[in-house]
């Protein structure tokens, strides 16, 4: 008993080791002081030089998976070696001055590089600047030179301090997003995919009205270069010299984008690879106790080995055996229970109290609580505290950005005025001030200004539990505004004295309020949100819209009067507003008999506008119409289109399942407004309505017609008899619960108990064994039927799950190899039985120990929440219980026995 504590004892310990490892993994890779530390360490003496001024700037992007493929060594700072951290977009690596002469200055005269006046920046630079290299960086002065005093030292007259040098090279970043350009045009990373330079070029140029330098190492890109005028107003690189495009870099006609295989994981993922290590490491130390293995077990991960002689046993008999099935299934299972709630912030919802502990300066008891963003998950609570005094309660996760809500006139952002929030990561400092949006320009964003008349001493934020809450009281004789716009800002950007300058948001989606019913109007995004259950519209994603109308806008309440003759009687249309940030605003009817008139208007966006009927809400399998009209007065046209993939090949023009009337279409341009018109005939359109934009100034041309993927889309259910919207039904959503409780009861519970009758009731022979068949064998047909059914659920959800495939495949193998091995059981009498009872019993204990973790993660990745954890934990709970109990009586039995 001595050696066998003596082993459970090394066990736990190692385990408690993986947990410890993979809850500060899951953390972050916090380097925040690393970088600190290096940023000071490469700096130099303050020993500048007195040059001439520089004539341009020159913004260098790095692409991660060239600076990463071959990186061998890694330290706190390399940004290769951060897991799910890796960055997967370009990413800066400095802000040049440049000469046109093809030299720049460098080292130039100005105050010593202070890290406490980045610190509020410090989140951002980690996310968005880091180093892909362990090296030091190059010398300036005798000490060490890096980005402020190397490069931002000769920005004068221009930038005099170094926070406004690291602020304005990310809000340049955020401004002019390469990634975000080349992967609209198709150029994504693969590492089989070639693309030709020249197009690169182009989308940059189209974009951004200047030509870049693009930097290549062999025929991968490595940088890519944006050069602005000293007013930062975009220009053209210069190309032939020195410091840009040389032979030794110069770059192929086709190149490739190519994928860093550390992208491929994110930080769940890997803490759960962790996690399976740590499993392996164990299984590996009580096989080695059971037989002739190798001296010694490595865990990588953990830099840990443990020294194992040699056993001197010459037989293993089934007494031996140690209890690995219920020790480490009591560990998995807490470590699967308590692993994912701990790593992932307590969320809040409508059905939480809420329980602050800060005191609230009003009664909290009456609140009305909507749920305004599903995908940021934004909880909106507010009362009418008094006649003339409403109050509110903001609150999100914590992002490491502020957090804003806005009052609008029209659900536009300009002219409205927003209370905004925020909590700086480490404790340094946080704030709430409302803003008056002016403008798009950031100097339009006025802080300390606004329409809302906020009431004293009412507005606090504060961080609890990881979620932010944002207090304010408004004093108004009448209801706040119906539209109200949620945003968030860019990931470790504050505002910050003394200007409390806001940067530009990340994502926002604006919502239309009827405070008396408590109860959401249409509602319309940036980015891929899933709209609350009582929200009429689901947005999806344009990061870079600002969702504003035309100052010349259509909407319901105004008499529709074009100039072009119309095909029917408009005096009967049925008028909803579909999009409104957008402006999309859907007239229609059943004109006659099995003949629908549709006009759907929208600003011209110089670009298409689309209108899709969709079978199940998807893309894939609709038929659209889609038209334009170019700005520049290049022309227009409008064709069907059938979507059937999601590549642009597979989008089909002239192809479609609508029967659309002769010359019933018809799209005009008017007051800058587009007016799309056609005739559908049919009995009833489908319900599962899709709308979308193209990129601006792009649109399909002869002879093709291709069409360039959507900037921004969102889908709704019509109701044609009522003219209104519905979140449209999510049709996978059954077979995601099918998938998930059919593996349930496959590997979680049936596996479990066929393993428990094998262990503990072998002297009811031969019922156990029959038993244990049969229970094996039902689960294992329910769990191919499991497995088949989640590969087709990621067919259909086209969403990345490829550790939780890849998990399900390496079980249903195991599965498979198992019972191939029951048709292979040797005789008792065989020499080879107690080999096979060694392979089968340990085959079995790793399938369970993948299964109960995979079916965790699962349910983590489905977004189930806590419920589904909790009911199968207790399952679970039960079952090993059950197994604790047996395991104890049978090694009580067997001490009698030696006794």
């Amino acid at each position: 008993m001595t050696r066998s504590s003596d082993r459970a004892f090394l066990l736990l310990l190692l385990l408690a080791a993986a947990a410890a490892v993979v809850v500060t993994a899951d953390s972050g890779f916090s380097v925040m002081e690393e970088d600190l530390d290096e940023i000071e360490s490469v700096v130099g003496g303050g020993l500048g030089k007195k040059q001439r001024e520089f004539d341009y700037f020159a913004l260098s992007l790095q692409w991660p998976g060239t600076m990463c493929n071959g990186v061998k060594k890694c330290c706190a700072k390399n940004g290769c070696c951060r897991g799910a951290d890796t960055p997967q977009v370009f990413t800066i690596h400095g802000l040049w001055t440049d000469y046109n002469d093809g030299t720049w200055p460098e080292c130039c005269n100005g105050p010593s590089f202070n890290p406490k006046e980045v610190e509020a920046l410090q989140s951002a630079l980690d996310r968005y600047w880091p180093s892909y290299s362990c090296s030091k960086t190059s010398n300036c002065h005798g000490g060490k030179g890096t980005f402020w005093e190397k490069h931002g030292t000769c920005a004068k007259p221009v930038i005099l301090d170094e926070y406004n040098y690291f602020l304005i090279t990310l809000n340049l970043y955020f401004n002019y997003n390469v990634t975000k350009v080349l992967n609209e045009e198709g150029y994504v990373p693969s590492n089989s995919e070639k693309y030709p330079v020249g197009g690169i070029i182009a989308a940059i140029e189209n974009a951004f009205h200047l030509t870049p330098s693009v930097i290549c190492q062999k025929d991968a890109i490595k940088e890519i270069r944006l050069c602005f005028y000293k007013d930062f107003k975009p220009r053209d690189c210069v190309l032939q010299t020195n410091r840009m495009v040389t032979s030794s870099e110069s770059c192929p006609q086709y190149v490739s984008l190519p994928e860093n295989m550390a992208m491929k994981m994110d930080l769940k993922d890997r803490n759960w690879l962790l996690l399976f290590e740590a499993m392996a490491c164990c299984f590996l130390y009580l096989a080695n106790e059971q037989g002739h293995m190798n001296k010694y077990i490595l865990c990588p991960h953990f830099n840990t080995f443990f020294f194992q002689s040699k056993t001197t046993a010459t037989s293993i008999t089934e007494k031996q055996m140690k209890p690995s099935l219920p020790l480490l299934l009591v560990t998995t299972t807490f470590l699967g229970l308590f692993f994912l709630p701990i790593s992932e912030p307590k969320s809040d919802s409508c059905n939480i109290n809420l329980n602050l502990k800060v005191p609230i300066p009003f009664d909290i008891t009456n609140l009305h609580c909507l749920s305004v963003w599903d995908s940021q998950s934004f909880i909106l609570r507010y009362v009418q505290t008094s006649r003339n005094t409403w109050s509110f309660i903001l609150s999100t996760p914590y992002t490491n950005s502020y957090i804003a809500m806005g009052f609008s006139t029209n659900g536009g952002m300009v002219g409205s005025s927003a209370i905004v929030g925020w909590v700086i990561s480490g404790g340094k400092g946080g704030g709430i001030k409302q803003y008056y949006l002016g403008g798009y320009a950031p100097n339009q964003v006025v802080p300390n200004k606004g329409n809302l008349n906020v009431v004293a001493n009412s507005t606090f934020i504060t961080l609890e539990s990881n979620h932010l809450y944002m207090v304010f009281q408004l004093q108004t004789t009448t209801q706040p505004l119906s539209w109200i716009i949620f945003a968030t800002g860019s990931i470790g950007l504050f505002p910050q004295a003394p200007s409390f300058a806001l940067t530009k948001h990340l994502d926002k989606i604006s919502q239309r309020i009827d405070y008396s019913k408590a109860k959401l109007g249409s509602s319309q995004g940036d980015s891929t949100s899933n709209s609350s259950s009582s929200s009429s519209s689901q947005a999806n994603g344009n990061n870079g819209s600002n969702g504003s109308l035309s100052s010349q806008e259509d909407s319901c309440g105004s008499n529709l009067n074009l100039n072009a003759p119309l095909f029917f009687d408009t005096t009967k249309l049925i008028c909803i507003p579909v999009w409104n940030t957008q402006g999309f605003i859907l007239r229609y009817y059943e004109s006659s008999p099995n003949t629908w008139s549709f006009i759907l208007s929208a600003p011209n966006p110089n670009s298409y506008i689309a209108i899709g009927f969709s079978p199940n809400g998807g893309m894939v399998g609709a038929s659209a119409i889609v038209g334009w009209i170019s700005t520049n007065g290049a022309g227009g046209g409008m064709k069907q289109y059938y979507l059937a993939g999601t590549t642009p090949n597979m989008v089909v023009p002239d192809r479609g399942n609508l029967v659309i009337l002769t010359n019933s279409t018809l799209i005009t341009s008017q007051s800058s407004i587009l007016y799309m018109v056609f005739q559908l005939q049919t009995n009833q359109p489908l319900s599962r309505v899709i709308f979308a934009i193209g990129p601006s100034g792009t649109f399909p041309s002869s002879p093709s017609f291709a069409l360039s993927m959507h900037q921004d889309k969102f889908s709704m259910t019509l109701d044609y008899s009522t003219g209104s919207g519905s979140l449209s039904e999510n049709p996978s959503m059954n077979l995601k619960k099918s998938h998930g409780l059919l593996n349930i009861v496959a590997w979680g519970i049936l596996v479990i108990m066929g393993a428990i009758v094998a262990r503990y009731f072998k002297e009811w022979d031969p019922f156990w064994f029959y038993f244990h068949a049969s229970v094996q064998s039902l689960g294992f047909i329910i769990g191919i039927i499991g497995v088949i059914s989640g590969l087709v659920l990621n067919n259909q959800l086209q969403v990345d799950v490829s550790l939780h495939k890849a998990l399900g495949i390496i079980i249903l193998v195991l599965a498979c190899l198992q019972m191939m091995a029951l048709l292979a059981r040797p005789n008792k009498a065989s020499k080879m039985r107690k080999y096979w009872n060694l392979y089968h019993h340990n085959t079995g204990t790793v399938l369970i120990i993948l299964a109960i973790a995979n079916i965790f993660y699962g349910i983590h990745l489905g977004r189930e929440g806590n419920a589904w954890k909790v009911g199968y934990g207790i399952v679970l709970a039960i079952l090993l219980f059950i197994g604790f109990l047996f395991e104890i009586n049978m090694w009580s039995s067997l001490e009698e026995d030696d006794d």
